[in-house]
């Protein structure tokens, strides 16, 4: 998760998050080489008086300057789109979860059991144990096994929401009469922390989201403990 004083991003911890940051490091090393070139020449034109002629009118040049940027377009809309198309594809998911907004907490429900459940509030300050995250916490967390494709549909009971997790790379909008579906695959075992990122009221800060992925035997267990106490 996220720590005082971060620069970066929260470290990877699915697949399509981990080719997000390449992605990233590969647009910002590109806008590094044109910041670059742009104050070299910048700096050489404020501090020389010399002029040359074959820069004021030069085809080759004229040529270069327009085809370069179209080169470097290139080079980031083709990582980018497939990018995209690898978030969109969901294929044959193990785990469907259904989250469902609401002012201001999560209703979590797995639609492969028949009667599995829950709400999800923000555990209060005065609540908390030592070691727990304030503003993080929730009273349940949603359970995951890793290793598997899990398909999440998000929808809101009232306003617009958003379901984020930003170490799973997740980012989806929550509507009113509208359902949206996102996939991702926790690779390794973990709890990670997101927050609502759509402005949905006076408590918006206060409906979190925690996902809690575990090996598949003790996502089984979970799974039963839960099912009996319904």
């Amino acid at each position: 998760m996220a720590h005082p004083s971060q620069l970066g991003f929260q470290d990877a911890a699915s697949p399509v998050m981990e080719e997000l940051l390449h992605f990233h490091d590969h647009a910002l090393m590109i806008v590094f080489l044109i910041s670059t070139l742009v104050l070299y020449i910048i700096i050489a034109m404020v501090s020389t008086k010399l002029t040359n002629k074959y820069i004021l009118d030069s085809q080759e040049i004229e040529i270069v300057w327009t085809i370069l940027p179209a080169v470097i377009l290139f080079l980031i809309a083709f990582p980018s789109l497939r990018i995209l198309y690898l978030m969109d594809e969901v294929g044959s998911p193990h785990l469907t979860v259904k989250a469902l907004g609401h002012q201001w907490y999560w209703t979590y429900e797995y639609t492969d059991y028949q009667d599995l459940s829950f709400d999800s509030y923000m555990i209060p300050t005065q609540d908390l144990t030592p070691g727990q995250f304030r503003l993080l916490e929730t009273d349940h967390r949603m359970v995951i096994p890793m290793n598997s494709p899990i398909r999440v549909l998000i929808a809101s009971d009232d306003v617009l929401h958003s379901w984020a997790v930003p170490a799973l790379g997740v980012k989806t909008d929550a509507m009113p009469g509208r359902l949206n579906q996102t996939a991702f695959i926790a690779a390794r075992p973990g709890v990670y922390y997101g927050q609502c990122s759509e402005i949905c009221g006076a408590n918006h800060s206060f409906m979190p989201i925690v996902v809690e992925a575990v090996p598949l035997v003790h996502f089984e267990n979970w799974s039963s403990l839960m099912l009996e106490d319904a």
